[in-house]
C-alpha cells in the first residue's frame, strides 16, 4: 500500500508516473533513431503498460508492421459495394458490431465509422483477391480505425491480413485449426493434469477460436485490454495469440478442475471468458511459455508437419537459433533484478513442481515484462518479420 504526504500526493504514484515519463522518452528515441529503432519499439510494446497511448500507437503500430505512414493504399474506383460477393456478410457483421464501439459516442459518428469499417474490408478483399473474409475478421479491422484512423487502418490491416492473419482467411479453416492444435500441447508442457482432465471432458479446442481469429477483440469489453494486447501481438510472432489462450486457461485451472468432467460443462466455462484478468502477468507468463516450449518444439505435437508447413507461423526460422544470437540487455536485467528480493526471483515458476518437466522455467530469472525474454521474443519477430530489417522508415 501506499502512504501519502502532507501535500496528497502518493510516493507509489509519483514512481508511476516517473516510469511512465521515461517509457515515453525511450519511445520517442527510438521512433526518432535513423533508422527507427524497432527492436527497442518491440521491447517497449511488449513491456509492462504497452504503448501506454492511441497516439503512440499511431506513430508505432506502423513502424512494427513496416508501414509507411505518409503512402496510404490507393483508393479503388470500382463500387465495391455492389460488386463484392462478401458483401452482405460484411455489412450484417458490421451492423452487430455495435458493443465495439465506445460506449456513448454519438450515433451519427458510430454509423460514419461503420461505413469506413466496411469500406476498409471491401478495399483489402480487392486488392488481395488471394484472401478469404471471415465472421470475426470485422472485429480485429475496427480496433485498428478507432486507434489511427480509416486511411492508416487500411494499410495496417492490409499488411496484417497477409502476414500474421494470413492463415485465417484461408478457403477453409485447415490451418486454423491446425493453430489451436497448439493450444493443448502448451497445456501439457506445463500442467498434465490440467491438460489430462480437458482431454477426458473431450472439450477440444473450439471454445478459443473467436479468441484466436479476432485477437480476443470480440471478447473483452473493455477496450484499453484490446489495444494493450494488440501491442503486445504486433510485437511478437503471429502465434503469440495461442500462447496467450494457454495462459488464460492455466490461470483458470482450478476453475477448470472444480467442473463437471464433460465437454458442456468444460466448454461453457472457458467460452466465458473473466474481464478482470490480470492482464499484464498473463502478457508476461506467454512470452516466457513461447521462449521455453517455442513453436518449433511443439510442431509435432500439433500437427503433421507438412501441414504445419503451409502455415504463416511455420516460415519462422528456427526460434532458439534466433534468439541465441541476441544478447540480454543489461539495464533491463539490472531493473529486474532490482525490483526483485532474492527469494522472488524464482517464486513465479510456470510448471507445478509435481510435473519436474522443466524446472528450468524456475531459474529464467527474467520476465517478458522487463528482460532477456523479451529481447528473446522480439528477435523472433524481426527473424520472421519480410523486410522488416531492410526497409525502416524515418
Amino acid at each position: 500500500f501506499c502512504i501519502f504526504s502532507r501535500d496528497g500526493v502518493s510516493p507509489c504514484w509519483s514512481d508511476f508516473n516517473a516510469k511512465r515519463k521515461r517509457k515515453v522518452a525511450e519511445i520517442h528515441q527510438a521512433l526518432n533513431s535513423d533508422p527507427t529503432d524497432v527492436a527497442a519499439l518491440r521491447r517497449m510494446a511488449i513491456s509492462e503498460g504497452g504503448l501506454l497511448t492511441d497516439e503512440i500507437r499511431r506513430k508505432v503500430w506502423p513502424k512494427l508492421l513496416n508501414v509507411n505512414a505518409n503512402d496510404p493504399p490507393p483508393i479503388s474506383g470500382k463500387n465495391l459495394r455492389q460488386m463484392s460477393k462478401d458483401y452482405q456478410q460484411v455489412l450484417l457483421d458490421v451492423r452487430r458490431s455495435l458493443r465495439r464501439f465506445p460506449p456513448g459516442m454519438p450515433e451519427e459518428q458510430r454509423e460514419g465509422l461503420q461505413e469506413e469499417l466496411i469500406d476498409i474490408i471491401l478495399l483489402i478483399l480487392e486488392r488481395n483477391p488471394q484472401l478469404h473474409y471471415y465472421q470475426g475478421y470485422h472485429d480485429i479491422v475496427v480496433t485498428f480505425l478507432l486507434v489511427v484512423g480509416e486511411r492508416l487502418a487500411t494499410s495496417l490491416v492490409e499488411k496484417l491480413s497477409t502476414h500474421h492473419l494470413r492463415d485465417f482467411m484461408d478457403p477453409t479453416m485447415d490451418n486454423t485449426k491446425h493453430i489451436l492444435n497448439y493450444l493443448m500441447p502448451i497445456i501439457d508442457q506445463v500442467n498434465p493434469e490440467l491438460h489430462d482432465f480437458m482431454q477426458s471432458a473431450e472439450v477440444g479446442t473450439i471454445f478459443a477460436l473467436s479468441w484466436l481469429i479476432t485477437w480476443f477483440g470480440h471478447v473483452l469489453s473493455d477496450f484499453r485490454h484490446v489495444v494493450r494486447l494488440y501491442d503486445f501481438f504486433l510485437a511478437c510472432h503471429p502465434l503469440m495469440p495461442i500462447y496467450f489462450a494457454a495462459v488464460i486457461v492455466l490461470y483458470r485451472e482450478q476453475e477448470v478442475l472444480d467442473c463437471d468432467c464433460d465437454m458442456a460443462s468444460v466448454h461453457h466455462l472457458l467460452s466465458q471468458i473473466p474481464q478482470d484478468l490480470p492482464y499484464e502477468t498473463l502478457i508476461s507468463r506467454a512470452g516466457d511459455l513461447f521462449v521455453q516450449f517455442p513453436p518449433s518444439e511443439l510442431a509435432r505435437e500439433a500437427a503433421a508437419q507438412q501441414q504445419a508447413e503451409r502455415t504463416a507461423a511455420s516460415t519462422f526460422k528456427d526460434f532458439e537459433l534466433a534468439s541465441a544470437q541476441q544478447r540480454p540487455d543489461t539495464v533491463l536485467r539490472q531493473r529486474f533484478r532490482g525490483l526483485l528480493r532474492p527469494d522472488d526471483r524464482t517464486k513465479d515458476v510456470l510448471t507445478k513442481p509435481r510435473t519436474n518437466r522443466f524446472v528450468k522455467l524456475a531459474v529464467m530469472g527474467l520476465t517478458v515484462a522487463l528482460g532477456a525474454a523479451a529481447l528473446a521474443v522480439v528477435k523472433s519477430a524481426l527473424e520472421w518479420a519480410p523486410k522488416f530489417q531492410l526497409q525502416l522508415f524515418p
